[in-house]
């Protein structure tokens, strides 16, 4: 197994659930905040929390699976758990960054989220494409599932935020 195929599982991971949960959030607060730099922050604050939690988890879980005995030290091809977490936080911390550029920029948070989503698809048509290729599937099969689950949250989310400001009778 290829070095960089190694933590291929790893920066899915944090790739995936930074998609899935940030736009997810994002939906959500600019719905119920309608406010770029309130949702900035909670967006920045939730989705940092989210990064170091992931990357424990990885640490964790990889920790488990390798067992670490002397003997599966001396293999090849196990996974680094550290390495492993250090990819995981990594990719999620860059895609949060990238998800939460728009908020940085455009005052109009509905401007923003379409943005946000727009960046979301780019990264999901980048990485399914690069996929793809490294596991030799279809390209098409593997967007619209990620795609699906992605904006499906962010969907539900948004709907959820608008139930919470009426509810809560939140003004911004």
């Amino acid at each position: 197994m290829k070095k960089s195929g190694a933590y291929l599982g790893s920066i899915i991971l944090g790739l995936n659930d930074a998609l899935v949960e940030i736009t997810g959030t994002l939906a959500g607060l600019t719905f119920a905040l309608q406010n770029s730099k309130i949702i900035l922050v909670g967006g920045f604050i939730a989705g940092f929390a989210a990064s170091l939690s992931m990357a424990g988890s990885e640490y964790l879980s990889t920790k488990a699976e390798c067992n670490h005995t002397k003997k599966e030290k001396k293999m090849k091809n196990h996974k680094n758990p550290k390495t492993a977490a250090f990819y995981t936080w990594l990719s999620y911390f860059l895609t949060l960054l990238f998800l939460l550029a728009p908020y940085l920029i455009l005052n109009n948070a509905y401007h923003a989220l379409i943005w946000t989503l727009a960046n979301g698809i780019l990264i999901i048509a980048i990485f399914s494409y690069n996929y793809s290729i490294e596991k030799n599937e279809n390209f098409y099969r593997k967007f619209m599932e990620m795609a699906v689950i992605s904006l499906g949250v962010s969907a539900i989310s948004f709907g959820v935020g608008y139930f919470m400001r009426i509810f809560l009778r939140i003004n911004v």
